[in-house]
């Protein structure tokens, strides 16, 4: 997952972040732009690029972990690379009467190995899910038995990714 809200096991609440946000200064978002762009970037070069101590930059960057606006560190891998190479953002949308079982279904898909992305939103659909998978058949496989298969949903609707474009935006938020 990136820099945009979706599901996991971790809530958070609008309060939360609003002050995560405010308690940050100008030398928190130097540092945070900096890690966005290069996860692996060393300590002496972090510090150095924001003009601080090394060791300022380490208590820094650790209690921005601790306060949880770091929410961690990754590698970003190639779909592709993996065997999947067919990526579709999936619309779900659920029963009326499923709306006491949205965690629990968030939790199943989460857990999938198709599943990159999980996002519950706001409008006429509930979930939109980020997945890869091999191919057509499989795709189609796990709309089926995955999704439709499931009597809380009610819609699903398939949209083929043929490129996706990383924005610097998107790494600098």
């Amino acid at each position: 997952m990136g820099a945009h809200d979706s599901v996991s096991s971790r809530g958070s609440s609008t309060a939360s972040q609003e002050v995560r946000t405010a308690s940050l200064d100008e030398v928190d978002r130097r540092i945070l732009h900096l890690l966005q762009q290069d996860a692996r970037m060393p300590n002496n070069a972090l510090a150095a690029s924001v003009g601080i101590a090394p060791s300022t930059c380490l208590a820094r960057v650790r209690t921005l972990r601790t306060a949880g606006v770091i929410r961690g560190f990754h590698a970003e891998v190639d779909p592709a690379a993996l065997g999947r190479g067919l990526q579709a953002m999936v619309a779900v949308r659920m029963q009326s009467g499923a709306r006491n079982r949205l965690s629990a279904f968030a939790q199943r898909l989460a857990a999938r190995p198709e599943v990159l992305d999980l996002y519950f939103v706001a409008g006429a659909d509930d979930f939109l899910v980020h997945v890869a998978v091999e191919d057509s058949d499989a795709l189609r496989e796990f709309v089926l038995e995955q999704l439709s298969a499931f009597p809380e949903v009610a819609l699903t609707e398939t949209s083929l990714i043929f490129e996706h474009v990383r924005t610097s935006s998107a790494r600098s938020r």
